[in-house]
Order: C-alpha cells, then structure tokens, then sequence
C-alpha cells in the first residue's frame, strides 16, 4: 500500500507527518527550506488523503509510515507532524524508538486521548453535514475551527483546498476500508521531543503536551505559542520553519563536511 510522497535532499532524515485537515502540501512553507538546511526531507500523504486514495482493507498509518522508510532505506529518521500526524508520529516514537532520532510535534494528539466535550461538539456538527450531504459547510466548518487568528487568507484557502480533497477521497472509500487501532506504550519513547501548543487551540492539546513532559521527563521541552491556533505552520510559516530548524540543529545535526 504505497503511500504517495515527495522526497529530496542529502543528510539526516526527517519526515513530514500532516495533519487530518490537510495533506502533504501543508509542508509547502518548510520542505524546501529544510532541504537546504541540510536534511533528506520527506513527506507523505497518509491514506485517505491527497494523492494517497484508502484501500480495499483494513491499514495502519504508523506502520504505513514505516513501510515507505523501509522502500526509502531510511532506518531512522527525525520525525515532526502536525495534529493527527503528531499522534503517528509519538505511535511510530512508542512502537519502534529505535527508528526515530528526534520528535517535533504541532498541536499534536495521541493515541488514545478521551477528548473534551468542545472537540465532541465538532466532531458531530462534522458529521451532521457531511451525512446531510453538505460537503462545503462542513469544509468551512474545519477551516473556521482549526485555524488561529493570525492565518491570512491564503492559508485559509490551502487548508479548504486540502479539506475539500480528504473529504472526497474519504467519501468515495471502497468497503472495508479502515484504520486498525494498535496500543502503543508512549513510555517507551527515547527520542528527545518538543511539544508545541496555540494558545488558541482547544485546551487538548495543551494537556496533551503536559502530559507527554510529565511522562517523558526531561527528554521532553513544552513550547506555548500565545498567537497560534492549531495549525501554527501556516499561520506563521516563516517563524515555526525557523523554530522546527533550530530543534533539528540541537537534537539531529546535519554533519559538517
């Protein structure tokens, strides 16, 4: 079940994990400039989204993941991921450390979060439209949800335009198609992590990140943004670029020839 994906550059690996409103073009903002900054950058799409359609069956996008850096040769790799790609990527960190170097996660989940009545809210007002048909007002309802105040119009626009695409490859699934759940000891993680939180996103995600400081201890560093809502890479690009660029030169330093 090959995922799509780009891939380039030399140097230490690092992999782009997007988030469930958006696909691989989320990453538009750093792929190059983490390219030219010395690192082997990929970034896929997760099944159901983008160019990557869901199959026929049951799957796993941690160890779909997995799967592309096996055909890369990858044996380890820095990961950082967005949201729903930050839970893969701590579920790749729990089940195999020995593949990851460093973790960078946005506004991220985990396995196994009991969200809060605000997040069940969306959820259902979600499926609410889309079982009523409304694709485009369920669209909106994401991109007024998820992003924060300082997103401009374009990245608005990128995070509709991805949305839209999720929800028809989504809807269009073939029967059978799935995602398998797999218990993951979030103990067992050793790769150095930073944690980045909005302080407007939901109130998740900040408990999230404390408990992974709380769990993981000193390996662990919780970084609050006061101006990010939930997809702080497209609402400061510039900004969390250089910040994800500093964590990498600190924890997986491209070597110097």
């Amino acid at each position: 079940m090959t995922l799509a994906y780009d891939v380039s550059g030399d140097g230490p690996a690092l992999v782009l994990l997007h988030s469930a409103v958006c696909d691989r073009r989320m990453w538009d903002p750093q792929f190059t400039a983490l390219v030219d900054a010395g690192y082997r950058v990929v970034r896929p799409d997760f099944h159901g989204f983008g160019q990557s359609p869901l199959p026929d069956r049951r799957h796993n996008d941690a160890e779909d993941v997995l799967e592309l850096l096996d055909a890369l040769g990858v044996e380890q790799a820095a990961l950082i991921g967005s949201s729903y790609g930050g839970q893969i990527a701590v579920e790749i960190a729990a089940r195999r450390p020995d593949r990851v170097s460093a973790l960078a996660l946005l506004c991220s989940g985990v396995p196994g979060h009991e969200p809060s009545d605000e997040m069940r809210a969306f959820g259902d007002r979600e499926d609410e439209l889309l079982e009523a048909g409304d694709v485009a007002a369920a669209v909106e309802l994401n991109v007024d949800f998820w992003l924060g105040p300082d997103a401009n119009d374009a990245a608005r626009e990128q995070v509709r335009t991805m949305q839209r695409q999720a929800f028809d490859v989504q809807l269009a699934a073939p029967e059978g198609a799935g995602r398998n759940k797999v218990e993951s000891d979030l103990s067992a993680i050793k790769a150095p992590v930073l944690a980045v939180t909005g302080d407007h996103d939901l109130a998740d995600y900040r408990q999230i990140a404390h408990r992974l400081v709380d769990l993981l201890g000193d390996t662990t560093r919780h970084l609050a943004l006061p101006w990010a809502g939930h997809l702080p890479s497209l609402e400061r690009p510039a900004e969390v670029t250089e910040l994800l660029a500093g964590f990498l030169r600190e924890t997986v330093p491209v070597p110097v020839s």
